[in-house]
């Protein structure tokens, strides 16, 4: 009775579920007093594993001790030791220590997915591969009765399928989404929060791979990047996506031309991206590129749309092994399957989330004051670069990303909108020559002298610098250089009046 008095009182500063009670025991045992003096006080302290509480009455003296009780019950779920002192009714001194077992993290649904993948097509393999040898071992007979049957109920089966394809697409109904700033509709079967648990694990990954080749804070590539993603956040920060997130820069020494943001906010930028930008102008469209897929969740959308159509696709592959006569005519059939996915549905979307990316990326620049026209330029000094390093190139269709051409089509034509969201921002007045004219002047110079060198075998022809770029610069200008194209800030992009990036 005094235990149940106890658990129900109030006085408990923690109470104890009706899960954990269920089971309990009362026991008798014996051990040594608690050596804390009473408080006057009722208080909780937590450590890692256990609870310890008191509950007293303030003004009364501490009465002898006797033996405490303890509640036993299952190692995994609680462990109870209440040791009871009283000097009259309704005095009570309790001490409990609860135990439990250590906090389980599940994987992220997108990690799961990722794993299971290879298991989902096996046992499409498996199921098909054994509905052909069933029918093979079939008698004629046996299988001119199931060709009747079928037809017969060919309606039954017509109308099943189409209960199943209805099913499927409320399904996907349920799974729509509308994409920050966009606004756009799209299917997102993973959530936001799934990708940032595997976010975590994959900057994890990432921070070991390049644990030997990260350039130190106190480098100056490195702090200009910081700087320009800091800026990039500041200016941007009334976009949820954008102010909720800790933006963290992480500069990886590779000759490697690419940069990516993880959706957590980690920015891992390669210092051969930094050898191919001009100036600071194109340095933060490509950030704002880059975190402009993080911001729209465009790692959860495309793992979304490559969920779903594998598993249709497992259908497809179930009857390809059910009905290729042989092993090795499956394999092909598999192989076509797969290269018809990629080019129906993977690459084509994997192109549309780039060009979307480019097109919020120079927005995020335009709002941080950046000189939009810079952008286009830099993907026409990559197309010329890869024209004359003779590296080969693959046509648009077969590539995730969109050609350099198409790229510098698309952003030059979206310069005049993001110039006017730029003067929304109040921004200082850019210089009177474009950019663009200048570098249309140059480029034909530019590849007379790099023919030139071709034909005259000299050294470094396969590997030519464009003018001004950052590889050419000595040690420590690339800090001289930010401080004199430093981004001005935008006045009237703040807390009370902000600027909303324009959606298209």
């Amino acid at each position: 009775m005094v235990l149940l008095q106890l658990l129900r009182s109030g006085r408990f500063c923690c109470s104890l579920p009706a899960r954990l009670t269920r089971n309990l025991q009362v026991c008798r045992g014996s051990g040594p007093p608690p050596r804390k003096p009473v408080s006057p006080e009722t208080g909780c302290h937590r450590t890692v594993k256990s609870f310890h509480c008191r509950a007293t009455h303030a003004g009364l003296p501490s009465p002898p001790v006797p033996p405490p009780l303890l509640l036993c019950g299952s190692a995994r779920t609680l462990r109870v030791r209440i040791s009871l002192r009283t000097s009259s009714p309704g005095s009570v001194l309790a001490q409990n220590h609860f135990h439990t077992s250590a906090p389980v993290r599940s994987l992220p649904a997108p990690f799961l997915w990722l794993v299971l993948k290879p298991l989902q097509k096996l046992t499409a393999i498996i199921l098909g591969r054994s509905i052909r040898k069933w029918w093979v071992a079939l008698p004629d007979n046996r299988r001119q009765l199931m060709r009747e049957w079928a037809w017969q109920r060919r309606w039954h089966l017509t109308a099943g399928a189409g209960v199943v394809m209805v099913i499927v697409v409320l399904l996907l109904l349920t799974h729509l989404d509308e994409s920050p700033v966009t606004g756009r509709t799209r299917l997102l079967v993973f959530s936001r929060e799934n990708y940032m648990e595997l976010a975590a694990l994959i900057s994890q990954a990432y921070m070991e791979e390049f644990s030997e080749l990260l350039v130190p804070v106190t480098d100056p590539r490195h702090q200009m990047v910081e700087r320009v993603v800091q800026h990039l956040a500041q200016k941007n920060k009334d976009i949820p996506e954008v102010s909720d997130v800790t933006w963290t820069v992480h500069v990886v020494q590779t000759p490697e031309t690419n940069a990516f943001v993880l959706p957590n906010g980690k920015v891992f930028m390669f210092t051969g991206m930094l050898d191919a930008v001009a100036d600071v102008h194109q340095l933060t469209f490509i950030l704002g590129h880059e975190m402009a897929h993080a911001i729209l969740g465009h790692s959860a959308e495309q793992a979304s749309l490559s969920h779903v159509v594998d598993l249709l696709s497992l259908i497809l592959l179930t009857a390809i092994w059910a009905v290729c006569p042989r092993d090795s005519l499956a394999l092909l059939g598999q192989w076509v399957q797969g290269k018809l996915s990629q080019l129906m549905f993977s690459r084509p979307y994997s192109r549309k989330l780039e060009a979307e990316a480019d097109r919020v990326g120079l927005q995020l620049a335009a709002k941080a004051c950046a000189d939009v026209r810079a952008a286009p330029i830099f993907w026409q000094q990559m197309e010329i670069t890869n024209q004359l390093s003779g590296e080969p190139t693959l046509p648009e269709w077969l590539s995730t990303h969109p050609s350099h051409r198409n790229r510098f089509t698309q952003l030059d034509r979206l310069v005049p909108q993001a110039l006017e969201l730029r003067k929304s921002c109040v921004c200082p007045a850019l210089p009177e020559t474009d950019p663009r004219a200048v570098f249309s002047k140059s480029v034909r110079v530019l590849l007379e002298k790099a023919n030139d060198q071709v034909r005259g075998g000299l050294e470094g022809a396969h590997n030519p610098h464009l003018p001004h770029s950052l590889a050419a610069l000595p040690a420590g200008q690339p800090a001289a250089l930010l401080a004199q194209t430093a981004l001005p800030p935008c006045p009237n992009v703040d807390e009370e009046t902000k600027a909303p990036v324009q959606r298209s």
